[in-house]
C-alpha cells in the first residue's frame, strides 16, 4: 500500500520529492488511494481533486483545505477541528467515527455539497443557509450546531443529540426526528409538513409554552 507525507504542506508520496506541477497551482488528482494516520495540522493544502479517496485515522485539525474537492471519499475516525474549508467541494463524502467540531460548512462550494455522517462530533459547526436534503446523521452528537435557513427535507436524525442546535427558518419537512433528543424546534418559524416526531419528546416542540408534560402509563 501506498504511503503519504508532507513536504512544504504539499501531498506527496513517501519517497518521492514534490513537482513543479504541485508547486505552479496545477490540478493535482488523487484517485483511488487510501491515506493513512497523515498529520495535516496547520497545514495547507492546494490544488487537488480527490475521488474515491479513503482517509483513516488523518488529522486536519486547524489545516487549510480552501478550494480542494473530494468526490465519493471516505472519512474515517478523522480529526476536522477548526479546519478551514472555504470553497472546498464535498460530494458524496462519508464520514464515519470523525471529530468536526466547530467547521463553517457554509462556505463550502454549493455545487459539491453532499454528505452522510456516521457517529460524528458536530458540535458547535454550521450549516446556515445550505440545502442538505436527505442527509443522514446517524448516532451524532450536534450540540449547538447552527442549521438556521437550511433545507434539510427527508433527512434522518438517527439517535443524534440536538442539545442547543438552532433550527431558524429551517425547512424540516419529512425529516424523521423520531429517535433524535434535547432538540428544541418552534413550529412557528420553520416548515415542519410531514415532519416525523416520537410521541415521548412533544416537548421539544412546545417548549416556549412552558408547559408541563406527563406520560401516563
Amino acid at each position: 500500500m501506498r504511503s503519504y507525507q508532507l513536504q512544504f504542506g504539499i501531498l506527496v508520496e513517501t519517497g518521492k520529492t514534490t513537482n513543479k506541477n504541485s508547486m505552479t497551482g496545477k490540478i493535482i488528482n488523487h484517485e483511488n488511494k487510501t491515506f493513512t494516520k497523515v498529520d495535516f495540522t496547520d497545514k495547507t493544502l492546494r490544488n487537488r481533486e480527490f475521488y474515491e479517496c479513503i482517509f483513516v485515522g488523518c488529522i486536519f485539525v486547524n489545516s487549510d483545505l480552501i478550494g480542494n474537492s473530494f468526490e465519493d471519499c471516505t472519512f474515517e475516525n478523522c480529526n476536522f477541528s477548526m479546519t478551514k474549508i472555504q470553497g472546498a467541494g464535498f460530494r458524496n463524502a462519508s464520514f464515519k467515527d470523525c471529530k468536526i467540531v466547530g467547521i463553517d460548512f457554509s462556505e463550502c462550494n454549493k455545487f459539491m455539497f453532499s454528505f452522510s455522517f456516521y457517529n460524528c462530533h458536530l458540535d458547535y459547526s454550521t450549516f446556515f443557509g445550505t440545502r442538505l436534503q436527505e442527509t443522514k446523521f446517524d448516532k451524532c452528537s450536534l450540540k449547538e450546531t447552527d442549521f438556521s435557513e437550511v433545507d434539510l427535507s427527508s433527512s434522518v436524525f438517527y439517535e443524534c443529540d440536538l442539545t442547543g442546535a438552532i433550527f431558524s427558518h429551517s425547512t424540516l419537512e419529512k425529516v424523521d426526528f423520531r429517535t433524535a433528543i434535547n432538540y428544541s424546534i418552534d413550529p412557528e418559524f420553520n416548515k415542519l409538513k410531514k415532519a416525523k416526531f416520537s410521541g415521548f419528546n412533544l416537548e421539544g416542540l412546545l417548549y416556549k409554552h412552558h408547559l408541563d408534560i406527563y406520560y401516563n402509563n
